[in-house]
């Protein structure tokens, strides 16, 4: 028998002095079963990071042509694609030309990863944000999760503060261009 989804709760307390947002999220989030606590968690930040209107998780993982999170509009048009992770340039392209807007929360090492994408064809790859996270960071709260969670979540100055139950982590986001301006 298929292991199911694991299903999280996050309490965020978001003040992103950056963006001038400030909200109480009450999360429910499903693990995929082939989905890492790592990625989990970066999906989490991510999710809190772009928070607007409109924002929601997409069916995901158990999706292959969805983003990991997607924000429409009031009359329901994609603004916003929002990946996590390492997708190919083949993918940016596609999500170039399906929202005005393109981020991705990369928790992974960013190298040849990087090199790649910039050498390829990306539709109007200018709109395409590229986040960068700290690995062990991201690893070291993802092994702090448990079942139930609450964070205090603050950005300023593009340093993220997270407080859990767990401890205090500080995490540098670092946006990085995907073509040269």
């Amino acid at each position: 028998m298929a292991r199911g989804s694991t299903v999280y709760t996050f309490d965020v307390n978001l003040s992103d002095v950056d963006r001038g947002v400030y909200a109480a999220l009450a999360l429910k989030v499903a693990q995929h079963p082939s989905e890492s606590e790592a990625y989990l968690v970066t999906r989490i930040l991510a999710y809190a990071l772009e928070y607007q209107e409109g924002i929601a998780f997409s069916p995901g993982l158990s999706s292959a042509e969805d983003p990991a999170l997607w924000v429409h509009d009031l009359t329901g048009v994609r603004t916003a694609w929002i990946e996590v992770g390492s997708p190919d340039a083949a993918r940016l392209h596609k999500a170039s030309k399906a929202a005005d807007r393109v981020a991705v929360y990369n928790h992974n090492e960013p190298g040849g990863w990087l090199d790649g994408l910039r050498s390829a064809r990306i539709h109007e790859g200018g709109k395409v944000h590229l986040f960068l996270l700290a690995r062990q960071v991201i690893l070291d709260v993802a092994a702090s999760i448990e079942r139930r969670n609450v964070w205090s979540l603050s950005r300023m100055d593009g340093l993220v503060y997270l407080d859990t139950e767990a401890g205090s982590f500080t995490l540098e986001v670092r946006r990085t261009p995907l073509v040269a301006t």
